[in-house]
């Protein structure tokens, strides 16, 4: 290599990647590349001739290990992505290395308006992991929200794409000088929200969350009180931090404010989503406050003008962090968000209590069809599903194999085994007694009807019936299924939610009761049962005619059912074991039903994935999508 070729190669590594050679020059020879730059300007033609003859004979340079070290610079991109004639066109003056060529191009290209190049753009970025720190920093200050947000939903991407959430300053009272609580400015924020005409479950949340304190609130109640109605809640709460617990009930008193929309601007008008990063940032040792302020951050995100304010906030980078967490409810709280987000790729939108459990990521492989899990009594939208529970001192093997354990098996097996489906888990709040309800202000929305007109509409949003659909139920879920297609066959808006119905699973779902409701009708005076138990009543006129009504238009549609039945007696407490389902109960009258040696919890819990409930349930959902597949 001549000396001016090294000095031009010098001088396009400053301000790339660092040093070009691990052999240092001595100082007299710096000072003598330096003439010979000098003379190149003066012009000084034979002086120049000398001074680079003189350097060619002090200097030995090792080319090899300068070619080497180059080559750690190197970015290796996609081929197919950026050819030749792109660096002509777009960087022919642009003085620097092939890898920031690439680096910028990509950019420019994530800003297209041709969605199929920035998609490309944003997967180039996300998928090549050798970039510098530098460059890292070079993509989070210069990229667009879109950009950050598609970075965001790829999977594996490296955090270091993203910046770090703003500082926050604290807020100060006017008169003190003294900085607010957290307490306090949850409260102020409260307060500047709409206070009438109320839903009255929104109410009654304020009302808790805007009381003085959880010890205030206990001593109001008084002694007894405590042991029943609904003052459980608070006799839960006083053995935790008495400051977590207030935060807790301003944050729940949000997630319900957080589903009105007009109320979402007045969160982010007040400047709460600077307050939510605070508290986030704060409380890491509360999985449960993080929870929900990300599922405020996911409610929010449904309205697209709050998007930039969200971004802004710097939730995109806490959100891509939380995707990477190992913990299934986190992660899909963090993934519902962005994909609200994510308006680039996402059509739907997901509601409060709809959630993703594959694809989590933006994904070329296309979704031939839906798989939508509804849990049942007392159940939940990830928990219902993990795999069964093993008592780990009986069986060796599964405590060697624990690291393999699903916590929502839809999500690992499922997901695995049939990547091309959109698989969707629903939640909403069920209780045994009213003691424990959430939302004690109207009993109505507990019962079947108002959660199938509810649930209809979120459904609807999150683009079901768009495409094939296959149910999947347990217990009460079952139930709801069958009311949310009664009531869809009869609204015309609803009609591809029925028509695209391929099947149905039912995992000991009580067609026609469930001993359990006779069981919580004796004790009334102990367990005050709650409309839900009370829809359960066995030979109940409502189960029947609700029976009726979906057999009477599913024989027509020819769905393809599925039911399996337990057979063993499930614990109920420490004294009482029965069969919460009976398997005359579970039989629907159409399709195949399955007794299985199970209890009524596990019915919907395979032990591992090569048992026969899962590869079962497998063929079911495999057999009638077979043409989607």
């Amino acid at each position: 290599m001549s000396v001016a070729a090294y000095c031009v190669f010098c001088y396009r590594k400053i301000g790339t990647s660092g040093p070009a050679t691990k052999k240092h020059l001595p100082w007299n020879d710096i000072r003598k590349i330096a003439k010979v730059t000098g003379s190149l300007i003066l012009g000084g033609f034979v002086f120049i001739t000398y001074e680079v003859l003189s350097l060619n004979k002090l200097l030995q340079i090792d080319t090899q290990a300068l070619h080497q070290e180059k080559l750690k610079s190197y970015v290796y991109v996609r081929t197919a992505s950026l050819s030749p004639s792109d660096y002509q066109e777009q960087f022919s003056t642009f003085d620097g290395e092939d890898h920031e060529c690439a680096l910028w191009l990509l950019l420019k290209r994530s800003q297209s308006e041709d969605k199929a190049i920035r998609l490309q753009a944003v997967q180039d970025l996300a998928s090549n992991s050798h970039w510098h720190d530098y460059q890292y920093v070079t993509v989070a200050q210069t990229c667009d929200q879109r950009t950050a947000i598609g970075l965001a939903r790829s999977k594996d991407v490296d955090l270091r794409f993203f910046l770090p959430p703003p500082p926050l300053p604290k807020i100060k009272t006017v008169s003190t000088g003294k900085d607010y609580s957290i307490e306090d400015e949850l409260r102020l924020l409260l307060v500047s929200l709409p206070q009438t005409g109320l839903d009255p479950c929104v109410q009654y949340f304020t009302s808790l969350a805007l009381s003085e304190s959880s010890h205030t609130l206990a001593a109001q109640m008084g002694g007894l009180w405590c042991f029943g109605g609904n003052g459980l809640p608070y006799c839960e709460t006083l053995s935790k931090i008495p400051s977590e617990t207030v935060e807790l009930f301003c944050l729940q008193a949000l997630v319900q404010h957080s589903k009105i929309s007009s109320h979402c601007e007045k969160i982010e008008a007040k400047g709460g989503l600077q307050l939510l990063q605070r508290i986030y940032q704060l409380r890491k040792d509360s999985a449960k406050i993080q929870r929900n302020i990300i599922r405020i951050i996911g409610n929010m995100a449904l309205d697209e003008r709050l998007h930039s304010s969200i971004v802004r906030a710097g939730w995109v980078s806490v959100l891509a962090e939380v995707m990477k967490s190992p913990h299934i409810i986190q992660s899909s709280h963090a993934s519902r968000a962005l994909a609200n987000l994510d308006r680039d790729v996402v059509k739907e939108k997901y509601p409060d209590g709809v959630y993703v459990l594959h694809p989590q990521y933006r994904s070329s492989q296309p979704i031939r069809a839906d798989i939508l899990f509804v849990h049942g009594l007392l159940g939940a939208a990830f928990k219902t599903w993990r795999q069964q529970d093993i008592d780990r001192r009986l069986d060796r093997k599964a405590s060697e194999g624990e690291e393999d354990y699903s916590q929502c098996w839809p999500k690992t097996w499922l997901a695995s085994d049939c990547p091309s489906l959109r698989i969707i888990s629903v939640e909403y709040d069920t209780h045994l007694s009213d003691w424990k309800a959430k939302c004690p202000v109207e009993a109505h929305r507990k019962s079947i009807a108002f959660r199938s007109s509810e649930l209809l509409d979120k459904l609807k949003a999150a683009g079901i019936g768009d495409r094939p659909l296959v149910w999947v139920s347990h217990s009460m879920g079952g139930l709801l299924v069958k009311r949310m297609l009664v009531d869809a066959s009869k609204n015309p808006e609803m009609d591809k939610i029925v028509n695209n119905t391929r099947g149905i699973i039912f995992y000991s779902v009580p067609h026609h009761g469930s001993q359990l409701a006779e069981y919580s009708i004796n004790a009334r005076y102990l367990l005050f049962p709650s409309v839900e138990v009370k829809e359960l009543s066995k030979d109940s006129p409502a189960l029947k005619e609700l029976n009726d009504d979906f057999l009477s238009f599913a024989k027509d549609k020819k769905f393809s059912v599925l039911s399996f039945a337990e057979t063993l007696p499930t614990h109920i407490g420490s004294m009482l074991k029965l069969h919460v389902v009976p398997v005359e109960s579970a039989d629907i009258g159409i399709g195949d039903l399955i007794p299985v040696d199970v209890n009524h919890l596990n019915i919907c819990k395979p032990k591992k994935k090569d048992a026969f409930l899962y590869q079962r349930t497998l063929k079911f959902i495999q057999d009638v999508l077979a043409q989607e597949l």
